[in-house]
């Protein structure tokens, strides 16, 4: 597994929503940067705390320029029940194949209790409108991702 890193082009994909509708990173690009943000598994304790801390500061990063995108390999229905139960203000995509994990090179060896599995780890690329990686996170918990992102764009990291 390598993920990207800052200044390489990100890999242009179109995936379902949770609405079951098409989202472009290309078609968003042409007016704000985006957060694309990799989580394993909606509904799940991690993953649920760092989405309700990018939903608690959807506006500020709205106000800085940027939109997020969470992508993980669960079915547009389950995530619109992720949505759902925790009212959501952002895009959720499905990558059931995981093909936009493996190109942005986040799909790789994962253990969990002594098992070794494949799986999405839990990384974000900010990327430019011009395409490009502006800054890959790797450092965060799930609680602060959010934190951590902002004091990026504040120029506080």
């Amino acid at each position: 597994m390598t993920p990207l890193i800052e200044g390489q082009q990100a890999p242009a994909f179109t995936l379902k929503n949770q609405n079951g509708e098409d989202v472009s990173l290309s078609e968003t690009l042409k007016t704000q940067r985006v957060l694309v943000y990799f989580y394993p598994k909606a509904m799940t304790p991690g993953c649920t705390v760092q989405a309700c801390g990018l939903r608690d500061t959807y506006a500020e990063l709205a106000q800085r320029g940027v939109t997020v995108f969470g992508i993980s390999p669960d079915a547009p229905a389950k995530l619109k029940k992720f949505e759902d139960k925790h009212e959501l203000n952002f895009t959720l995509l499905s990558d059931e194949d995981h093909k936009v994990a493996d190109a942005f090179g986040v799909w790789g060896e994962k253990k969990f209790m002594g098992k070794v599995y494949d799986g999405i780890h839990r990384l974000s690329f900010l990327v430019g409108q011009d395409g490009k990686v502006e800054k890959f996170f790797n450092k965060f918990k799930t609680k602060d991702h959010h934190e951590v992102v902002l004091a990026y764009l504040d120029g506080d990291a």
